[in-house]
């Protein structure tokens, strides 16, 4: 395995900058997922690393190898695409002996090989199908396992999951995880999945616009959003946020807003140099919304827009006088109605800030 480096790599297709300036470091057995809504640049970089397509300024590194300009078969990478991209008209033996085939294996060893990697992806049994003959899991595993069968030093895969029904992808999730972890691959994966991407990956990249805006483990960019656009990318249903006016009065950070009744806070020297300009935007999970009990200081008020039960829990949205909706997450059985009055409680502790520019404001001790 190797690791894979951008060094102020940009791409651009004519007038258009599809990816105007990142610059990414990859470990040795790390999976980073790019994540980001469709038209962000992902695709664009992952194909940049496998030599489909060529920086127009930068320098791409693999294995501490600058591999830029080298062709796609000498990069020794391997990649899933979307479609699977299996030929139809080889069975799952010869699809998966491909890449052994094109470097002048015998026939033997290159069919030896195939039929122990489609083993250890339970394909075994299938070989001697056509992809037409199967069902679109095992077309997944089929082409997983070409990705498989010659070794090398970077994995990528392009939304290799998208063609997939619920359950099949909850399924092939699961595997990619215990394979990743198992061979402790270096894994480049592209989604607009963030839960694909939260299950998967040890480092997230998310990508707006071309650009990297946050880079970090999962739970990091969950918990600690580097700024609204994550906030609001990262999470099902994604975090709230709450537009308020922001002052310090006597040393505390006073917040007001529609429907919104919450105590003072604590400020530091970056809560009040945000606060200076007067707007901020307040930031809480679904999950650590409640249903307020009488008296409670810290809630947000509204009146009931959707009720959606899931189950062993129900998405209560709730809309604001000032038509902005806050949805939580709730785990009661107490039946409310769609125009009823709500009021949903929180912890100050589980609050995120955001400064007027949509970038977070480190919280008190960090």
């Amino acid at each position: 395995m190797a690791s894979v480096e951008f060094q102020n790599v940009s791409k651009t297709f004519g007038s258009f900058t599809a990816v105007p300036d990142i610059s990414l470091s990859i470990a040795d057995g790390e999976f980073v997922c790019l994540l980001g809504p469709s038209g962000c640049g992902k695709t664009t970089s992952l194909r940049m690393i496998a030599g489909l397509e060529t920086p127009s300024a930068g320098k791409v590194l693999i294995g501490g190898k600058d591999v830029t300009y080298l062709h796609p078969k000498d990069r020794q990478i391997s990649m899933v695409f979307q479609d699977y991209a299996l030929y139809p008209h080889m069975n799952l033996a010869d699809n998966i002996a491909y890449p052994l085939k094109v470097r002048g294996e015998s026939d033997d060893k290159r069919h030896a090989r195939a039929k122990e990697v489609a083993d250890v992806l339970k394909i075994g049994d299938l070989m001697k199908r056509l992809p037409s003959q199967i069902s679109g899991g095992q077309q997944q595993r089929t082409s997983l396992a070409r990705a498989l069968v010659y070794p090398s030093q970077v994995y990528l895969f392009d939304e290799p999951l998208s063609n997939l029904d619920a359950k099949l992808r909850l399924e092939a999730r699961g595997f990619l995880n215990h394979l990743q972890r198992d061979m402790g691959m270096t894994a480049v994966y592209v989604t607009h999945d963030q839960a694909e991407a939260m299950a998967l990956a040890t480092r997230i990249a998310v990508m707006d616009k071309g650009r990297i805006v946050q880079f970090a483990p999962p739970i990091e960019i969950y918990r600690r959003p580097a700024t609204t656009f994550v906030a609001n990318f990262v999470g099902n249903p994604p975090m709230n946020l709450v537009p308020v006016e922001a002052m310090v009065d006597e040393g505390q950070l006073r917040l007001r807003a529609d429907g919104l009744t919450l105590s003072s806070l604590p400020v530091s020297e970056a809560i009040a140099k945000a606060a200076a300009q007067g707007k901020m935007t307040l930031g809480i999970r679904p999950e650590h919304l409640r249903m307020a009990q009488t008296g409670e200081a810290n809630t947000i008020a509204g009146r009931l827009f959707a009720n959606e039960n899931m189950g062993p829990e129900s998405l209560v949205t709730m809309e604001r006088a000032d038509s902005g909706r806050v949805t939580a997450r709730i785990f009661t059985d107490d039946e409310i109605r769609v125009g009823d009055q709500v009021n949903l409680a929180f912890d100050t502790r589980h609050v995120t800030l955001f400064d007027g520019t949509g970038a977070r404001i480190p919280a008190i001790g960090e």
